[in-house]
């Protein structure tokens, strides 16, 4: 009987393992119109639904403001706020006309509460006006890839073809990531704020950040044509993933509803997918041919390494194709790169390496070798060179 029951509970956890696994493979559902998950470190897209729909973007827009901020201010900035930027719509810090500001202290309220007046200062102090400034995010969006971004306000606030897709904020948001300052203020918790007139007191609304496990971003948003989005970012292992939901609904049913979608979409990463290395630095690359040498053969290899989060079920299928000549004429230098690996994903190409040569191929010929016998009769140094014309055997 003990034995049976030994049996029976190892056969159970067995079919629990088993059934968890299946659970852990399985797409997320989700409510946002329009959602992604990203590998931070590769880019690649690890799942996806309506991720190229244009979609207003609400208060993510600000992921941008704030990135221009920091590339083209200097935090230590004093700005001075403009009347345009008072009477901007709430969420705000109240800034009012005149009143002198850190531009350190404007980012901080831009990314922990979402103050919509904090963008407008940051905008003309950065460009002169708002309109400049959103043609200047526009065009960073393009710089990254991201086509079909159209920046109208540097607030997110509804207006015209203000839009964005869910891969192009997160194609934005991985850069954004890579800005290690972005990265502290996005975690900050509270920050205290002096300005000409007063002490703001600044407190960081981004929930995940104490709600899921190795969470470190992003940006909340709500507006009434875009509903509840966010853009989440979470670190486990090693793996940085991203999440984007746009729409994940509307009232306080959407208020929550972004939280819940943004969860199942970073569960759903971490729980089917892990960190391999596809090819690492200096595996070898094949050898390749070289001719008008003593060096016929010399060894290639790979100098980066590629790592990719690689689906825990079995079914992505990675494949590693060297793309190099049959042959090369000598003279051929050490560190020479002579090709590319490309590596494919279930049949799709997705990035390619470099391929360099291991050694060097000096050229050996007629020519070559009368130049070389004549500099050691006449002793010249090895930097100097003598002119022979001949014709080319």
């Amino acid at each position: 009987m003990k034995i049976f029951i030994k049996t029976f509970v190892a056969l159970l956890l067995l079919f629990v393992f088993a059934f968890s696994g299946l659970i852990a493979s399985e797409a997320p559902e989700v409510e946002a119109h329009g959602a992604i998950l990203m590998d931070a470190a590769s880019g690649r897209v690890l799942w996806e639904k309506d991720a190229h729909k244009p979609l207003a973007m609400a208060s993510t827009t600000k992921i941008m403001t704030a990135l221009l901020a920091l590339e083209r201010g200097n935090l230590a900035d004093t700005v001075t706020v403009s009347k345009r930027a008072e009477v901007a719509p709430r969420v705000k810090m109240y800034l009012q006309e005149g009143e002198e500001i850190s531009l350190s202290g404007l980012v901080h309220a831009l990314m922990l509460q979402s103050s919509n007046d904090a963008a407008v200062a940051i905008a003309e102090h950065i460009s002169g006006s708002v309109e400049e400034f959103c043609a200047a995010m526009t065009a960073k969006a393009r710089e990254l890839g991201a086509h079909n971004t159209i920046f109208e306000t540097p607030n997110g606030l509804d207006a015209g073809n203000h839009q964005s897709t869910a891969y192009d904020m997160a194609v934005i948001t991985r850069y954004a990531l890579s800005n290690a300052m972005f990265l502290e203020i996005i975690n900050t918790p509270h920050k205290e704020v002096a300005s000409s007139r007063t002490t703001y007191s600044i407190t960081n609304k981004n929930r995940l950040l104490n709600e899921f496990e190795g969470a470190n971003g992003v940006k909340t948003g709500f507006t009434g044509k875009a509903g509840h989005c966010f853009v989440g970012a979470a670190r486990r292992d090693g793996m940085q993933l991203i999440s984007v939901v746009f729409a994940s609904g509307w009232g306080d049913r959407g208020k929550e509803q972004k939280w819940v979608d943004t969860k199942r979409i970073l569960n759903y990463g971490f729980n089917s997918f892990e960190n391999e290395i596809v090819v690492a630095e200096g595996d070898k690359a094949g050898c390749l041919a070289i001719t008008r040498t003593r060096t016929p053969v010399i060894q290639l290899y790979y100098a980066d390494s590629v790592m990719l989060p690689i689906n825990t079920d079995g079914t992505d299928n990675v494949d590693l194709v060297p793309h190099f000549p049959a042959s090369m004429q000598a003279p051929i230098s050490e560190n020479q790169v002579v090709g590319e690996g490309k590596i494919y994903i279930d049949g799709e190409y997705f990035t390619s390496i470099p391929i360099y040569t291991a050694n060097a191929a000096e050229r050996h010929d007629l020519k070559t070798s009368l130049e070389k016998v004549l500099r050691e009769f006449l002793q010249l140094g090895t930097k100097d060179k003598i002119e022979i014309v001949l014709p080319e055997f």
